[in-house]
């Protein structure tokens, strides 16, 4: 699950990326070109056997949070893991000589956010992320002041608010962007306006639910429900949840599924490293990997859940690490431009080290996956050149991420498009005849696209697996 900050200048806003995220790690962290992953495993706990009671399918936070309550139920576990490390869409890499979340990187709302609880458990350091503080350049190079982005906000408000009510009246679904551009175009808006408003709608839908407007239904897009409180940070990573979770459970590492066989007698689960057996599973097989098909059910899914496989949509959201010799920016958390490359976080203002992160979504985030690495950081820097004047020094390293070609993942995290709803998402977590069970942020209909509606939705499969 990837994830970004909310940002605005001296104002609150609702929050806008819930994940970040729930964000997602890549497996194309790269480092000065080289893949790395420097992320402190813990060493599962396995044995010879390939029988267990239950076998959880993946180690992402989901999975981890099911086998965690079934085996702190004394019922036995073995957890089948494709990479070569836990956490899936989670995954902090060191590389670059400090903790760097490629994937989820916040607690989205702390209030009553079962993370909270989590990162008290495992002693996981957090730092409140502040949206007031940051910077917004017009398109060309002036700073935005307090007032005009004021005056942006509230335009977008009022776009929305009478996108909201055209919505209602609606026959059928559409996509959000038809009917902001009817709205729009009942405006007399200058360029400058339309510039700042694009900026404004892409911190609302790709940069937070990772897809374009012209991709997301417009009577279902922002569904989900929130948690009220601080968005928090890990300045040590986001592994020291997955970490704890993981203490002592049975994990197959490189254990690619390539079919799962189910009947009342059981389950047979076909791997890389052969098959294991159990009396029930629980899926956490992220929907981009789903709608591949590459793992086959036997006998097939049934069909309500293989139509909201389909229905539902992939988004993408990518992170560009860069590290330089010193810091020449502005000492706020967060930086935004009306123009390419729109939003950039300190890290300084969490871990000290001269790091900017650049976030990426929706379309934008797909087209960067075609270029290369040198490509990619070229094209970021003509951006900070632009704000920062030519004599800025070059990045010393840097991380980019892929989750869209991520064999593992197929993307960051899912979305509503036009013509699904969040019945997809319960169709996706309902038990196939009492041995399938599901799990996963595309399972969660009140917190899809988030850590914790991953983590909810495993512990979820995990009780009524023990009803």
């Amino acid at each position: 699950m990837c994830d970004a900050p909310s940002m605005k200048p001296k104002l609150n806003r609702r929050d806008f990326l819930k994940v970040a995220s729930i964000g997602t790690a890549s497996a194309f962290a790269l480092s000065c070109g080289l893949i790395q992953d420097s992320q402190e495993h813990v060493m599962p706990q396995s044995n010879d056997s390939r029988h267990a009671k239950v076998i959880v399918i993946g180690a992402g936070i989901s999975g981890l949070a099911a086998a965690r309550t079934l085996a702190d139920k004394n019922v036995s576990v073995i957890i089948l893991e494709a990479r070569n490390r836990i956490g899936g869409r989670m995954w902090t890499d060191s590389s670059l000589g400090v903790p760097l979340d490629l994937g989820a990187s916040w607690i989205h709302g702390v209030n009553g956010n079962p993370i909270t609880e989590l990162a008290k458990k495992f002693n996981a350091k957090t730092i409140p992320t502040i949206d007031e503080n940051g910077i917004v350049f017009h398109a060309d190079g002036r700073e935005m002041t307090s007032a005009e982005f004021i005056k942006l906000e509230r335009l977008y408000e009022s776009i929305y608010e009478e996108t909201s009510e055209i919505a209602e009246d609606l026959e059928e679904d559409t996509s959000l962007q038809e009917i902001f551009d009817q709205v729009i175009a009942k405006r007399n808006l200058s360029a400058e306006e339309l510039r700042g408003l694009n900026l404004y709608i892409q911190y609302e839908t790709s940069l937070d639910y990772a897809a374009d407007p012209k991709n997301l239904s417009v009577w279902e897009w922002d569904s989900d429900e929130t948690f009220s409180g601080q968005h928090v940070i890990f300045p040590q990573g986001y592994h020291q949840i997955t970490n704890g979770l993981a203490q002592g459970l049975d994990i197959r590492l490189n254990t690619e599924v390539t079919k799962i066989k189910y009947s009342q007698n059981g389950v047979e689960v076909e791997t890389s490293n052969g098959i294991f057996t159990s009396e029930k599973v629980v899926v956490t097989i992220p929907l981009g990997v789903l709608k591949q098909a590459e793992v086959k059910f036997e006998p097939p899914l049934p069909s309500s859940k293989q139509e909201s496989i389909n229905r539902l949509k992939m988004g993408l959201l990518n992170k560009v690490y860069l590290k330089f010799p010193k810091i020449f920016w502005d000492d706020v958390e967060n930086i935004s431009y009306v123009g390419e490359w729109m939003l950039w976080l300190n890290y300084a203002a969490y871990n000290g080290e001269p790091i900017l992160l650049a976030f990426e979504g929706g379309e934008k985030a797909w087209a960067l996956e075609e270029l290369s690495d040198d490509e990619i950081v070229a094209s970021a820097m003509q951006t900070l050149r632009f704000l920062y004047g030519d004599e800025i020094p070059e990045p010393e390293s840097f991380l980019i991420t892929r989750w869209g070609k991520d064999k593992f993942s197929f993307g960051s995290y899912s979305y509503i498009p036009p013509f699904a709803s969040g019945d997809d998402f319960d169709a996706l977590f309902e038990p196939v005849n009492d041995v399938l069970f599901f799990a996963g942020e595309a399972t969660s209909r009140k917190h899809f696209a988030t850590v914790h509606g991953a983590y909810l939705s495993g512990l979820e499969a995990a009780n009524e697996i023990n009803r």
